[in-house]
């Protein structure tokens, strides 16, 4: 087995770095989205206006998040990403592992797809 040099592990160490950091800003990003709606609907209770469910549904945007949709565009993003993957492989010379990536990159866009549509005929059964 070849050793890697310093740089080469540098740059590793840097990518997976960089990796780390992304996720855990939107995980903070979202923690203090969630933070400022809770701190806007305390402050319209402490202040006595009428707070109804067609309120704090606004200010915390249940009306936007459709998680069928989201689903579903996620499952498209993979099921795109898939043969590219393959294809990647194949100029490389590697289509066996990188053939692998995408048949598991396949079979989650599918599982996407298919908990998109199952979540979608949930939400129009409890809409009608």
């Amino acid at each position: 087995m070849e050793s890697i040099g310093l740089g080469a592990g540098l740059a590793i160490l840097g990518f997976w770095a960089f990796i780390a950091a992304v996720v855990l800003g939107g995980i903070w990003s979202s923690s203090r989205k969630r933070d400022t709606e809770h701190e806007t609907l305390r402050r319209l209770l402490e202040s006595g206006q009428s707070v109804d469910a067609e309120l704090i549904d606004k200010v915390l945007g249940a009306e936007q998040k459709n998680l069928g949709r989201e689903l579903q565009v996620a499952a498209l993003i993979m099921l795109f990403l898939a043969p590219g993957m393959f294809l990647l492989g194949w100029g490389l010379g590697i289509p066996g592992v990188l053939g692998g990536v995408a048949g598991l990159i396949l079979l989650l866009g599918l599982g996407l797809w298919v908990a998109g549509r199952m979540v979608s005929r949930a939400e129009d059964e409890r809409a009608a």
